[in-house]
């Protein structure tokens, strides 16, 4: 039966990971000084070189102050660390925040008003120490006396409790006096009353056999103004005793060196880390004093020596009660305390050790060394807890109960893992919040910020009641884990912590050591044999609370020899490839029988394979070739498509598509805006003084340039002027108003004839063309203002659609191959329908059709393919052929030769030749003699054909010198390349331009009647040379009457003919 160990939990990183917040810095080390401003929700770090001021709520940086020395970099590699500033002295006082730190061994100290930028520095000699390494201390009072324990020299060796700043004068502890401080280790310092306590080990000095570290606690009255002629500048009140920390027996162990402590002014308690020497075995444990106890020491005896060679005694104390009381006598002594001057300098060291609250420590732990600890005050159900957390130098904190039950004494709650398991690194400073329930962990390279109640981490009421922890409790009617404060009722909240917490240490099972071999008899089912065996046992440990079992054997067997024998062979397997060489394996096992217990293992090879299919060829893989470069754009702008194609080798099965299409050029095409040349000024108005209005008009025309057909017709801009008679004024434009009066139109002037149209600007898709007139008075001068209307008309022309150029569509997937071996062929084919050409467009060129040849592998018996049968002969049989392979190595077998009667084809029937198909045959030769006068003969006829029809257009269809103009549906006439107009418009307007055309005199509704005369010839011509083309068809002349035909069942029913 498994037992299972009273064990706390234990957080790892990961665990912990989700509540922890972390700070760190860049290149900065050591964040050993942790310090609350609470007026202002701060946590200030000191640390190397640095001081930090943090968030309270997540540990966030506001603000950074400091930077590495520059002059540390040029010394000695080995002091290079130490010469560094190391923060020792990190206190808040109201408004300031002071720090020393050692500062390259020149000790500084700095006050820090907290919202300016003003600063105070100070010698820090006394205040702090020179070298990292050297413990101290300091605390600041209410009126701002800085006490400080420290050594005062590099070296060390001096010593000193000093008081300085404030309105006291300064004092400190005889000098190179070993009875008043012999090599003390400061640990802290706190302002208790009229009295200011320093914690601290020492050598004890009274202690006369061999070398011992005492941990004291000692005092001064803070009105403590030092002596007069003796003791001047030195306190007067200077006391210190003993503090115990041990546990009981007839023989008591003594944790004897101090290393941390904690104040809990509300309790008047002083929680207190004792370790043993570092050269001893590691022990650590917490005690804790009241501050009764401690001034119970004080109020007793003192113990001293009258010389260097006497004991140490007991000696009564001149003022049991002394509460730093000070002579009024407005003497020479005013102001200086009760002590005597004479007690002081030799009454110092109390009888009296300081006993702490209970007999032996509150926990204690062997083979670990604890570095710091904190305390936290938590209401529990039924009572207070005092929650320590306990700092260890291989960098974790344990949670534990400080209590006298003796059921609860030395509980652990739980261990924190603040690193990896494979790191130690020592917790330099802890700090806690109490009304956050925060702690602050101080590390070498960061700060961490851990929650102290984490009770939803308990899923389950018996996990939150095991799990005995002060801050946690369940709720029965929220069912769950909750703090006290969260809690919907304290009559449904429970909490059980009347025994440390019992937790299943699940361990997992582990084989011992082999026992020695012996003789034994082993059955393996085949005979029992004399052999040798071992044992072992799952005890190293053995698994417990659900741990695993081992696993392996428990026993090994060995020395019972058996030889192996091979199985049969077996048959030989499929051939690795269908084609080509390739390999057949056939196998066999050495299990007939097994070797067993070292026997002999078979001999030979236990895999044969051979050479299979070393004569038949594979066919050429079939693969798809690379794709081609992508094709251009379809549009420069606005989103076009391109291809790209790739070709199917040695076959037609390649999966995937052959062509491959995407967008391109998805952006917009810009939208250029030009203006049309103004008009000719025209007169709209004249007065009956000579005096006329002019108008003018222009266009604004938009178009997108990718695609000039998208150009449209803007607003219409009409400018009117007016100019008067006798031209002294120059013509005034925009004078709208005159449109309003009437005036008299000059005579004497008008248009002439119009010209004949210009070309069409387009072949076709509608153009325009345009025509001109010229404004002319009686005396034959061109006077364009004093005519009506415009000078130049446009029409629009060539409606028509343009041709369609015809493209190839994809190629069709590859036809099965028409043998299945023997050598045959497959196709594809594709279609000019992508577009199909219309409208006189280019047809495709290139194949319509492609072939490869497929299946080339010889046939099943060594046969090539067979051929094509043959046509039907005179009896009504056809034939086919084969011929035999070269490649075969045997003669083939089989007929070379096979007929079948013409009646046996599918869907047809022999007819036999008749005299009308010979006679039809006979009258269809065509010889080239007749090609070529029926050539001439057409060609000739369609000349006077074209001549006469050209004499009917010109005397019937002559148009109206008064034809209607027809404006353009479609600004087409704007479309050319040169429509970029400048700002200063000189360019020739586009309605005097003449396009060089040697049909330009013709007009344009004679050339369309001559078009379609030539193109009707044309069609003409083409249609009679097709239909007198030589060809040789395969005419198929169904059978009217099926009951005739019987009798020639030999014959074929479907004649072949030229034609």
């Amino acid at each position: 039966m498994s037992v299972c160990l009273k064990q706390f939990l234990l957080s790892s990183p990961p665990a912990l990971s989700p509540w922890i917040s972390v700070f760190s810095h860049p290149g900065v080390r050591d964040f050993s000084q942790l310090t609350l401003d609470l007026s202002r929700n701060e946590l200030i770090v000191g640390a190397r070189n640095y001081l930090f001021r943090l968030n309270l709520s997540n540990i966030s940086l506001i603000q950074a102050d400091g930077a590495p020395l520059e002059y540390c970099t040029n010394t000695v590699l080995p002091l290079q660390v130490e010469c560094q500033n190391y923060i020792r002295v990190l206190l808040v006082n109201k408004t300031e925040v002071m720090t020393c730190g050692t500062n390259a061994f020149q000790p500084l100290c700095i006050t820090r008003e907290v919202n300016t930028s003003n600063d105070g520095r100070v010698n820090g000699v006394a205040r702090c120490p020179y070298d990292p390494r050297h413990n101290s201390t300091a605390v600041v009072t209410e009126s701002g006396e800085l006490y400080a324990a420290t050594v005062i020299d590099f070296s060390g060796r001096d010593p000193v409790i000093y008081r300085s700043l404030g309105g006291m004068p300064p004092l400190r502890t005889a000098q190179y006096n070993s009875k008043w401080l012999n090599e003390p280790q400061f640990i802290s310092a706190y302002d208790i009353g009229l009295f200011t306590f320093f914690f601290l080990r020492e050598n004890a000095v009274e202690h006369d056999c061999g070398k011992t570290v005492y941990s004291r606690v000692a005092r001064v009255c803070k009105n403590d103004i030092g002596g007069r002629f003796l003791l001047e500048d030195t306190w007067t009140t200077f006391t210190k005793a003993r503090l115990n920390c041990s546990r009981s027996g007839e023989i008591p162990f003594y944790y004897n060196e101090l290393q941390s402590t904690f104040y809990l002014p509300e309790q008047d308690l002083i929680y207190g880390i004792f370790t043993t020497n570092v050269n001893s075995i590691a022990a650590s444990a917490v005690c804790a004093y009241n501050l009764s106890a401690i001034t119970r020491a004080f109020n007793g005896p003192f113990r001293s020596q009258e010389n260097p060679r006497s004991t140490w005694l007991p000696t009564p104390n001149p003022i049991p009660n002394f509460q730093c009381g000070t002579i009024e006598d407005k003497g020479p002594n005013d102001g200086l305390t009760e002590r005597s001057l004479q007690d002081a300098q030799r009454l110092y060291l109390m009888n009296d050790v300081v006993q702490p609250v209970s007999v032996d420590p509150l926990v204690w732990q062997d083979s670990m060394r604890f570095s710091k600890l904190v305390v936290d005050i938590v209401q529990g159900q039924d009572t207070l807890h005092h929650v320590m957390y306990i700092g260890t130098e291989s960098g974790t904190i344990l949670k534990a109960l400080a209590t006298s039950n003796k059921s609860l004494q030395g509980c652990y709650l739980e261990e924190m893992q603040l690193h990896p398991p494979d790191t130690r690194e020592p917790i330099l400073s802890l700090q806690i919040l109490h009304g956050d329930r925060t702690l602050f962990v101080g590390l070498n390279d960061r700060v961490l910020k851990i929650p102290l109640a984490r009770c939803s981490s308990y899923q389950t009421e018996q996990m939150c009641l095991d799990a005995r922890d002060p801050y946690c409790g369940w709720d029965r009617k929220q069912r769950r884990c909750t703090t006290i404060e969260d809690s919907s009722n304290m009559s449904q909240w429970f909490q059980n912590i009347t025994a440390c917490p019992l937790r299943n240490q699940t361990m997992d099972g582990a084989y011992g050591p082999w026992a020695p071999w012996q003789p034994c008899n082993h059955d393996d089912g085949d005979g029992t044999s004399a052999c040798l065996c071992r044992s072992r046992k799952c005890d190293s440990p053995a698994p417990q609370c659900g741990g695993k079992s081992c696993e392996g054997p428990t026993i090994e067997v060995a020395n019972c020899s058996r030889n192996g024998g091979w199985t049969p062979w077996s048959s030989w397997g499929q051939c690795s490839t269908s084609c080509e060489i390739g390999f057949e394996v056939r196998q066999r096992s050495c299990n007939n029988p097994s070797p067993r217990h070292g026997g002999r293992v078979c001999v030979g090879q236990a895999r044969e394979q051979r050479f299979c299919n070393e004569k038949v060829s594979c066919p050429q893989p079939i693969f798809w070739s690379s794709w081609s470069p992508w094709s251009k754009c379809s549009a420069e702008c606005g989103g076009g498509v391109h291809s790209r194609s790739r070709n199917c080798e040695n076959g037609n099965s390649c999966p995937g598509c052959a062509l491959e299409y995407q967008a391109c050029n998805l952006e917009s095409c810009p939208e250029a805006r030009r203006n049309t040349p103004w008009t000719p000024w025209v007169p709209v108005n004249i007065t009956q003084g000579g005096a006329r209005q002019e108008q003018r008009v222009r266009y604004i025309c938009r178009a997108q340039l990718a695609d000039p057909h998208e150009l449209q017709l803007g607003k219409r801009k009409v400018e009117t002027r007016f100019c008067p008679n006798d031209g002294t004024v120059a013509c005034e434009t925009d004078l709208d108003e005159l449109l309003r009066t009437p005036g008299v139109r000059l005579t004497g002037s008008g248009w002439s004839s119009w010209e004949t149209w210009s070309a069409c600007s387009q072949d076709c898709a509608k153009g325009y063309r345009s025509r001109k007139r010229t404004c002319t008075s009686s005396d034959g001068k061109t006077t364009p203002a004093a005519c009506r209307g415009s000078p130049v008309e446009y029409q629009d022309c060539n409606p028509q659609p343009c041709p369609v150029k015809g493209a190839w569509s994809c190629w069709s997937p590859w036809s099965q191959c028409s043998v299945p071996c023997g050598g045959g062929h497959y196709q594809r084919t594709r279609g000019c329908t992508n577009p199909a050409p219309s409208l006189g467009g280019d047809i495709c060129i290139g194949l319509h059709t492609e072939e490869a040849l497929c299946n080339t592998h010889a046939c099943q018996g060594g046969w090539m393919a067979w051929t094509v049968w043959s046509a039907c002969d005179d009896t009504g049989l056809q034939m086919r052929t084969r011929v035999c392979g070269t490649q075969s190595s045997t003669p083939c077998t089989g007929n070379g030769t096979q007929y079948r009667d013409c009646n046996e084809i599918p869907g047809e029937r022999f007819i036999p030749l008749t005299s009308s198909h010979i006679h039809l045959h006979t009258l269809t030769r065509f010889t080239l003699l007749h090609l070529i006068a029926t050539g001439v003969s057409c060609f000739l006829g369609a000349g006077l054909l074209s001549f006469l029809v050209y004499v009917y257009c010109q005397r019937f269809h002559k148009p109206s010198q008064e034809s209607a103009v027809i404006h353009p549906t479609t600004p087409n006439h704007l479309n050319y390349k040169g429509n970029t107009t400048p700002k200063n418009e000189k360019y020739t307007p586009m309605e005097f331009k003449v396009r060089a055309n040697p049909w330009s005199s013709m007009p344009s509704h004679r050339l369309l009647c001559l078009r379609d005369t030539l193109t009707l010839l044309g069609i003409l011509l083409c249609k009679y040379m097709y239909e007198n083309m030589y060809y040789v068809l395969k005419i198929k002349v169904p059978i009217e009457n099926p009951a005739k035909m019987e009798k020639q069942s030999t014959q074929e029913q479907w004649q072949t003919f030229e034609a």
